[in-house]
């Protein structure tokens, strides 16, 4: 079983959490995106005075939970860049006792 360097392994996560960050800012955008059509909807349905049509639920999450997941893949980000941030320091403590 190979394991990998604390390096790769902060690298790694924060890899996962960029990506992390990506999809729940996708999500929030998506959320703000249906947030706003409904609004216009319903002016445009006051303007003219007809029913509201039944609107399609969204697909994506709601903003409560987008704004979640971006907090927890923001910490989760700064934790492997400070276990990034240790490996290197570990390094070069080790490179300059060993020379």
């Amino acid at each position: 079983m190979e394991i990998q360097s604390a390096y790769a392994s902060g690298l790694q996560g924060l890899q996962r959490a960029s990506n992390g960050i990506t999809e729940a800012t996708v999500n929030i955008n998506r959320e703000a995106i249906n947030q706003q059509r409904v609004q216009n909807a319903q002016v445009s349905n006051a303007a003219a005075q007809q029913p509201e049509p039944a609107v399609a639920a969204p697909r994506v999450p709601a903003l409560e939970q987008s704004l979640v997941q971006l907090t927890t893949e923001s910490v989760y980000a700064e934790a492997n860049v400070r276990s990034m941030k240790t490996a290197d320091e570990m390094l070069g403590t080790l490179i300059d006792v060993s020379a």
